[in-house]
């Protein structure tokens, strides 16, 4: 079998990861439309994550949101989502880096596929960074590359609802299956 020097797998999560920006990109400048909405999975530990310590400790591993009814403040940049939502009736700031999402559905239609996050991607760029700041006995050469900063976020999002509950897709959603493609 022949190596795949191209990586399809990962060109196939970053288009995927792409759909999930572009759609939060749209509804946090159009709100949510018709019946849409959104239920988003991710790691809760991956680097960049921002969510309260009491949901954390709830949710150390993964979590679900819903962007529905209940939420505030969208904002999408080129690497993550920040939205407002209520926790046990206090409203909350989340940060969601693209990278850390592992599920994306829409129970509206139904649509869906699953990720692999990128979290030992986010965590050599973030060593990276560290060591940037830390002489290191490596050549001049070999920098590491710099870190991108996020695009200028998207306008305010409409007032809708959300619910937290534990990071699994609806029986009625069609899940998009990519192992065929992953490197064995």
């Amino acid at each position: 079998m022949a190596t795949d020097l191209i990586r399809y797998d990962l060109l196939v999560q970053d288009a995927l990861r792409s759909v999930v920006r572009k759609v939060l990109a749209d509804s946090a400048r159009n709100g949510l439309m018709g019946e849409h909405h959104f239920n988003i999975a991710f790691k809760t530990h991956a680097p960049g994550v921002v969510v309260p310590p009491a949901v954390k400790q709830r949710f150390p591993d993964e979590m679900s949101i819903i962007l529905q009814h209940e939420f505030w403040d969208l904002v999408v940049t080129q690497d993550a989502f920040e939205v407002s939502l209520n926790f046990s009736r206090k409203p909350e700031r989340l940060t969601v880096p693209f990278d850390s999402i592992t599920g994306f559905t829409d129970p509206s239609v139904p649509f869906g596929f699953k990720l692999e996050p990128r979290v030992s991607e986010l965590a050599t760029r973030s060593l990276a960074v560290v060591e940037e700041k830390q002489p290191a006995p490596t050549p001049a050469s070999a920098k590491p590359a710099p870190i991108k900063p996020p695009s200028q976020p998207a306008a305010g999002a409409k007032p809708s609802r959300s619910a937290e509950k534990p990071a699994e897709p609806p029986e009625e959603a069609k899940v998009v299956s990519i192992d065929a493609f992953r490197k064995k």
